[in-house]
């Protein structure tokens, strides 16, 4: 094909530069501008020619059609981040870390939905087929009735698919697609948007819903350019933590559903097994509960977890204390530290201080605030809090505890699995299923926690 010109693009933004420069003067990158050639785009207007507009069709709200129902994959964790079922016609980006099991997941995700009759295909840039069939006979997978392809040709996979009306479609992954109307290299901002491009448009032209693996960068973004986030229908995100066997789907971006919703799976040698109640999965049952553990009663999504906060507070060895945190916001962390410090007289400044959310999963909820101020309060303080204990509200800069959503569906979860009592907002107290500690002020929290007096 000929070549029309040259630009240099940046790889990580996408935005397009004259002449090479070592700082892409958009995003502020180093050495990501790599040139690529600018083809023009088929049927694209000249100066010399220009093509007769068709008009534009109006309609209103108000319409009797219905829409399809939306596709129900059988695994119900993955069904509840989509919004209740993958919706016809949607495309939807989903990225994880190398080998949290994007390809596992989704393997898992069309054989269930086929054997529920939805026609599959499975698309991969990255295997051969019959990679992919050796590891769907080790999942267990090996009779279903999903079709396989190995191709990396957007030409072809749009050929192939327009062929046949299929339901449901993974392509793993977007990267390693390449057009033949650029030639810029596979994996190059070009062709990542000039396939993603092609794929929605024939997903939302033929109905077809299409999920389209994305890989991510060292900093955890989705590799790329961000227009791709804002070409498809939802974006979700596969995370797990090294060590654990947990994995957390999140939807980032949703248009057909809710955008807090987790599910959560457990990784096995036979693929994922989806996790019905997490919040069992993420609390230590064993003995009784030491200094400086808190179980944090959160909601993700539609549903309330149980996770618990450890926390460590010992003498520094350094002259410059230390402050690490895993599983929760660093400045949040920070700010909880100061207010326990000017509000509640607890000194940390000598201190190093390491605070966990255990299991692995990622606590970003503002209701957690006293759950950290609690653990942190427990270790300095060197006493436990009670066994059947939880803990939740969010605490304000002045040292009040303030109310949070939905306490009570809190409450019946903690209950449910065999919690007793509660340390909270005093508007927590109204209409709970056991005795609940209700504290207006951080210091009224921290006293009850260091005369262990939760009368």
């Amino acid at each position: 094909m000929a070549r029309d010109g040259a630009a240099y693009v940046c790889q990580s933004c996408g935005a397009v530069h004259s002449k090479w420069a070592g700082q892409c003067t958009a995003c502020q990158a180093w050495n990501t501008l790599v040139e690529e050639a600018q083809a023009r785009q088929p049927g694209a207007i000249t100066p010399t020619r220009a093509t007769k507009a068709r008009g534009l069709a109006l309609e209103t709200l108000q319409s009797t059609s219905v829409g399809p129902d939306r596709i129900l994959t059988g695994l119900e964790e993955f069904d509840r981040v989509c919004g209740g079922g993958v919706a016809p016609g949607s495309a939807i980006l989903l990225s994880g870390d190398p080998g949290v099991g994007k390809s596992t997941l989704l393997l898992q995700v069309v054989a269930s939905a086929a054997a529920r009759g939805a026609n599959c295909v499975y698309i991969s840039g990255e295997e051969a087929v019959d990679q992919i069939r050796s590891r769907a006979a080790r999942m267990g997978l090996g009779a279903s009735a999903v079709r396989l392809a190995a191709e990396t040709s957007v030409r072809d996979i749009l050929d192939g698919l327009k062929r046949e009306a299929f339901d449901l479609v993974v392509v793993d992954s977007i990267q390693t697609l390449w057009s033949d109307q650029h030639e810029a290299s596979p994996g190059s901002v070009t062709q990542v948007r000039a396939a993603a491009g092609e794929l929605v448009r024939l997903a939302k032209k033929r109905g077809t819903a299409i999920i389209m693996v994305g890989h991510v960068t060292k900093d955890g973004q989705i590799a790329g350019p961000r227009v791709v986030e804002h070409m498809v229908d939802a974006v979700l995100s596969f995370e797990g933590e090294r060590g654990y066997p947990f994995r957390v789907l999140r939807a980032n971006k949703n248009r057909f559903g809710a955008t807090d919703e987790i599910g959560v799976f457990e990784m096995g040698d036979a693929g994922l097994r989806e996790v019905r109640n997490p919040s069992a999965l993420f609390l230590n049952e064993g003995g009784e509960r030491s200094a400086g553990a808190a179980v944090f009663a959160g909601i993700e999504g539609s549903r309330p977890v149980l996770v618990e906060f450890q926390a460590l507070v010992a003498p520094s060895a350094y002259g410059t204390p230390r402050r690490a945190v895993v599983g929760w916001d660093t400045g949040r962390l920070a700010m909880v530290l100061a207010v326990l410090e000017a509000r509640c007289g607890l000194g940390f400044g000598a201190r190093d201080v390491y605070l966990n959310v255990a299991g692995g999963l990622r606590i970003s909820e503002p209701a957690a605030d006293l759950a950290a101020a609690a653990a942190l309060a427990s270790s300095a303080l060197d006493v436990a809090l009670p066994q059947d204990c939880v803990v939740f509200g969010e605490v304000s800069l002045s040292g009040d505890v303030r109310p949070v959503s939905r306490m009570e569906a809190r409450l019946k979860e903690a209950a449910k699995l065999g919690f007793s009592r509660a340390l909270g907002p005093a508007a927590a107290i109204e209409g709970a299923p056991f005795k609940v500690t209700g504290v207006s002020r951080l210091g009224d929290a921290v006293r009850r926690i260091g005369e262990d007096d939760w009368s």
